[in-house]
């Protein structure tokens, strides 16, 4: 084993979803620790910006787009990735959306639509990636959870059946593959501010209750899950498997906060 359990220097990652938020963090995080990245999305351009910070750590990369709602496109990925650097060590699936609606009248087609990304897209991406992975008897998967994988937020029921469903998938693949040396794990982030969701956060009711219930009394940012990532990529968890690990400033542990 290797002096240096966190080093990810010669390892090549995926990082499905990996140009903005939490992923584009991960992506950076990965290539700061050693690894050679392809961080990939469904925008060209988001896909070129990141290569090119990817690149200025001195690592290597690919400029593919793709889709985890078209299996293909992730085939593609694949065997692009498996001619450039013959191998992927490590897979981190952070591709998702999430809507907030009423449960009662939430469509199907909503419903169908944040399941097929969020579960289904991480299902094809483990198949894909896990392939050469469990011929080679070697590799690191990371879902991506959500404290919605634990307990309910109001209003985003199809999102919760969805991560709690990434959590289960994370745990039936890590009993089926860990014995062949593919480990698998899921990180389930607590609540960090994006681009995305900052006025949110910053000046509404829930923003102000998802504060109220994280014990640190602030929301994280986006590098705080690196350190995780990079332990679930490396021969520091060499015998962790079928985990959800939580990065979430306290909030799954608190009950009453004041």
């Amino acid at each position: 084993m290797s002096t240096n359990l966190f080093n990810l220097e010669g390892k090549v990652a995926v990082v499905i979803g990996g140009t903005s938020g939490i992923g584009r963090a991960l992506s950076l995080g990965l290539a700061d620790a050693g690894a050679d990245v392809v961080a990939t999305a469904r925008r060209q351009e988001q896909v070129d910006e990141t290569a090119k910070e990817i690149e200025a750590r001195g690592r290597k990369t690919l400029r593919k787009s793709s889709d985890v709602c078209d299996r293909k496109s992730l085939e593609e990925l694949s065997t692009v990735i498996l001619e450039t650097f013959g191998k992927v060590d490590i897979l981190v699936n952070c591709a998702g959306r999430i809507k907030r609606t009423p449960t009662l009248t939430v469509t199907e087609a909503e419903w169908v639509g944040i399941l097929e990304t969020n579960l289904t897209g991480t299902l094809r991406a483990c198949q894909i990636f896990g392939k050469p992975m469990l011929e080679r008897g070697q590799g690191r998967i990371i879902n991506i959870a959500s404290l919605t994988s634990f307990v309910a937020l109001t209003e985003v029921a199809a999102y919760a059946a969805s991560k709690s469903a990434v959590s289960s998938l994370t745990r039936s693949l890590a009993v089926e593959w860990s014995k062949k040396g593919v480990t698998v794990n899921a990180i389930a982030p607590g609540v960090f501010r994006t681009d995305l969701n900052a006025e949110l956060l910053d000046s509404t009711p829930r923003g102000k209750e998802l504060l109220m219930r994280t014990p640190m009394g602030r929301f994280g940012k986006t590098e705080e899950l690196i350190g995780a990532a990079i332990f679930l990529a490396s021969d520091a968890s060499t015998f962790v498997t079928g985990v959800t690990l939580a990065v979430d400033g306290g909030f799954l542990a608190s009950g009453v906060n004041q």
